[in-house]
């Protein structure tokens, strides 16, 4: 009987975010200024990076219904530098699903060789060189991505290998996880980030959150990533662009997936 109890408890767990109804951009973010939304609906999106901030600071805590529990997985790590991104897939109303999006975010090999625009080189370079879902935190060891899904996990852990322009191999723990509308979704790093053998971010101090909810707009894509850094290295990197860079190549690599 515990067991079935626990299944059906998952099963509904699944299952709630596709009954919920689906609400409005306004209504998720009532009273935001027409420049700040009209970035939303934009190619780019809207991104502000912050220093020293504070969780009233954010659209997602002040002008926002998002459930704060939801931004506690940027802000429990004490973040000194943050990128908010807020930014919407136009379509029509159950055009794109929780499970589409869900498929995207497994095509971890589909990050690799997306490009963004570096200023030092002034071109338009690959920020991942190789990306590759790992066996897990321990073993080093390439798995393949799984075929698409017809459902979807309450939860989920899994491990990648991402070879950073800047910061070589890197090593990061994705978790996901359904919420009562959509689905959140972060990516931490679980070793540390170096650059020319220097350390710059210490294992578990950066952590990117992607929380996606269909809305009546088509899919709301609200964004989180913060690190914390020494002053020492804040100095001499631009840490609010490099975090920006890498938070945007994130977003267009799911965008770019649940779109097909």
């Amino acid at each position: 009987m515990r067991v079935f109890l626990f299944s059906l408890f998952l099963f509904y767990s699944a299952l709630s975010p596709l009954l919920a109804e689906v609400q409005s951009f306004d209504e998720i973010f009532p009273g935001l200024s027409p420049a700040i939304r009209e970035s939303a609906f934009s190619t780019e999106g809207y991104f502000k990076s912050h220093r020293n901030i504070s969780l009233s600071s954010i659209i997602g805590s002040s002008q926002s219904t998002l459930d704060p529990h939801i931004l506690n997985t940027v802000f429990s790590k004490k973040p000194g530098f943050l990128v908010e991104s807020i930014f919407v897939i136009p379509s029509n109303e159950g055009e794109y699903t929780l499970l589409d999006i869900y498929n995207a975010l497994g095509k971890i090999r589909a990050l690799e060789g997306r490009l963004y625009r570096s200023h030092t080189r002034n071109d338009d370079v690959p920020l991942f060189e190789e990306a590759t879902r790992i066996e897990s935190a321990r073993r080093n060891v390439p798995v393949s991505d799984p075929a698409p899904a017809a459902i979807i996990p309450a939860s989920e852990t899994i491990y990648m290998r991402l070879k950073d322009i800047n910061f070589g191999n890197s090593f990061y723990r994705g978790l996901m996880a359904l919420e009562p509308r959509g689905l959140r979704y972060s990516l931490t790093n679980n070793r540390t980030l170096s650059y020319l053998l220097m350390p710059v971010i210490r294992e578990e101090r950066f952590t990117a959150l992607l929380y996606f909810e269909p809305i009546a707009e088509g899919i709301l894509i609200y964004a989180l990533a913060g690190a914390d850094v020494s002053n020492f290295i804040s100095s001499r990197i631009d840490m609010a662009s490099a975090i920006s860079k890498r938070l945007a190549v994130i977003i267009a690599w799911v965008s770019d997936g649940i779109q097909g």
